[in-house]
């Protein structure tokens, strides 16, 4: 057996517009789980938590995260056991291209400073894995079923949409992504008043029947003790507005704008995007660039093109050094080959939510973190299939309506989960 290497990440987002409660509880339980039950070494165990006196290393950030990552599969052999866990906040990305083809979403983790890690950064890192080397991911976190794009699904609904939701997909997505802005902004303005609307796809209802440590019940008031882990588009731009001062930032110029705070520590997937926008640019397309990025950010973008400054030009140079075989690589949800040595264990579908649940007593967790722990307690030995099943039955009936994934080939589907 070779080793057992991990990496916990936890998000709480405290003191913002996105606090969460459940997160670092989610890490320290499955730290401890994973020391206890599964035989990791605490010295292979890297955990990024978003704690008052974290080291600035330490912090999970989209450049940490990216970075412990890297190391986790770099340093693989045949024969090793990788994990990650997540539990934060997800979101979904609308197409910005610009292209008539290019539709639907890329969905992301949220790191603590918002530097996005896309599906498409997720792909990439798991193509890498060597042979032999097993990756299981968990992520307790909303539109998480994506995470490993193109990967088959074993459990799960997100690419066996019903009709009304297939007429939806098949709508041009910019109706569908302003659409989908356009409910989260007002579901925004209500929940900013104190009244709780449940997100499609989360909900509850019914007993819970984890004795006393558990929610009752779920309140649609200001103190319900539900929240759920996805990061609404306005709610994105509104913290990006906070964290760069400037007002000017709508849907179309998300990507931009992250390219910008951040740089080379920018997903791979939006320097991709950059480049091709400024591509554009360089080749007299303004027309077809104005109406992804905006006028405003159409004229800066021209500014540092054609400025001499080597300031100016340096800050495009992330974008201009990055590697693009072909436009279709930074279209929403697009990936060349599929990963073969993957696990993905989703908390719901692509177009869900999952909990972060608070009982009565102030204990705080993920719904589908909590679950995993029961069913571990109780059964010891899962593989993945039968772990997948029994939370998406322990949910069911505590009255949860997010249902957890399983994205993975035919032959990991059978095997223990972390055995």
């Amino acid at each position: 057996m070779g080793a057992k290497r991990a990496v916990l990440v936890g998000i709480n987002y405290p003191g913002t517009k996105a606090e969460l409660k459940g997160c670092h509880n989610d890490v320290a339980r499955m730290r401890r789980c994973l020391v206890d039950r599964f035989g990791f070494d605490e010295s292979g165990i890297r955990v990024l938590l978003d704690a008052d006196g974290t080291a600035p290393r330490a912090m999970p950030t989209g450049a940490n995260i990216r970075r412990e990552l890297a190391r986790l599969v770099g340093d693989a052999r045949p024969g090793d056991l990788l994990f990650f866990h997540y539990s934060g906040h997800g979101t979904r990305l609308p197409a910005e291209t610009g292209q008539d083809d290019d539709t639907g979403y890329d969905e992301c983790i949220v790191p603590c400073d918002m530097n996005l890690i896309t599906d498409q950064d997720f792909t990439e890192l798991v193509r890498k894995v060597p042979s032999g080397c097993l990756f299981t991911i968990v992520s307790d976190s909303c539109h998480s079923g994506g995470l490993l794009d193109k990967t088959k699904e074993q459990i799960g609904h997100s690419t066996k949409q019903n009709k009304s939701q297939h007429r939806e997909r098949e709508e041009p997505a910019p109706i569908t992504c302003f659409r989908s802005f356009l409910r989260e902004t007002v579901r925004d303005a209500f929940e900013s008043r104190g009244i709780h609307i449940p997100h499609r796809g989360h909900g509850q209802s019914g007993q819970g029947d984890y004795g006393d440590e558990e929610p009752r019940e779920i309140e649609s008031t200001p103190d319900a003790r539900i929240k759920n882990r996805s990061l609404p588009l306005s709610t994105l731009i509104e913290m990006l507005k906070e964290k760069t001062g400037k007002d000017d930032i709508d849907v179309g110029s998300i990507r931009m704008t992250l390219f910008h705070l951040f740089g080379d520590d920018a997903s791979p997937k939006i320097k991709k995007f950059m480049k091709v926008m400024l591509g554009k640019l360089q080749q007299g397309q303004h027309g077809g660039v104005v109406g992804v990025v905006g006028a405003l950010a159409l004229e800066f973008l021209k500014a540092k093109l054609e400025g001499n400054a080597e300031e100016e030009m340096g800050a495009l140079q992330p974008a201009m050094n990055q590697e693009v075989d072909s436009v279709q690589e930074v279209y929403a949800g697009t990936t060349a080959r599929v990963p073969s040595n993957g696990v993905l264990i989703s908390g719901c579908q692509t177009d869900q939510t999952s909990a972060d649940a608070t009982t009565p007593k102030g204990v705080s967790y993920g719904a589908l973190s909590n679950a995993i722990q029961a069913i571990l307690a109780e059964h010891g030995t899962v593989t993945n299939k039968e772990l997948v099943l029994k939370a998406r039955k322990m949910l069911s009936k505590q009255g949860y309506t997010q249902q957890p994934g399983l994205y993975c080939s035919d032959d990991h589907a059978s095997v223990a989960f972390l055995g």
